[in-house]
């Protein structure tokens, strides 16, 4: 009888681990949205340049670097990211969101001097690992318009893995 129960009690104490553990996922928010505030058109550059989106409109676990423009996975999950634009017509907008050095996805636009304005976006779902990066660059030759909130990059943890 006591062999039972020393099992039952380590049957209980791994599934109150399990629940305990299942509550901090369950409150795991990772969320961050961001607009690249520079007071109008911002660029073009000589180079390839990493976008910094420095004026956070929420930046749940802080997981965003308002700084670097870099966003570090603070946990491993399945998670979605858009990045959003708008440009005036005089110079082309290019910009690709980078996962640890490699391209995913990109939004563009050509230069046109019969428009004023132009948007684009793109978005993309995907695993991250703990400490993944990921961050916006803006091709050479590349501008966007950054005033108001015109300009944004936004991400979210869908589920932790």
């Amino acid at each position: 009888m006591e062999e039972k129960l020393a099992a039952l009690e380590t049957r209980l104490k791994a599934s109150e681990q399990k629940i305990e553990e299942l509550k901090i996922r369950e409150k795991t928010i990772v969320a961050f949205s961001a607009s690249a505030e520079y007071g109008g058109a911002h660029g073009p550059f000589d180079a390839d340049t990493t976008l910094v989106y420095n004026t956070p409109i929420a930046n749940f676990s802080d997981a965003y670097n308002k700084f670097t423009g870099v966003f570090v996975a603070p946990v491993a999950g399945v998670y979605h990211f858009v990045i959003f634009f708008q440009a005036g017509g005089q110079y082309a907008a290019n910009l690709t969101l980078f996962k640890n050095g490699e391209p995913v996805v990109m939004t563009t636009d050509e230069a046109a001097s019969y428009d004023s304005a132009d948007t684009g976006g793109n978005a993309a779902v995907l695993e991250l690992k703990k400490g993944d990066q990921l961050y916006v660059r803006m091709a050479k030759g590349s501008h966007v318009l950054a005033a108001t909130q015109h300009t944004t990059f936004s991400g979210f943890l869908i589920r932790q893995m």
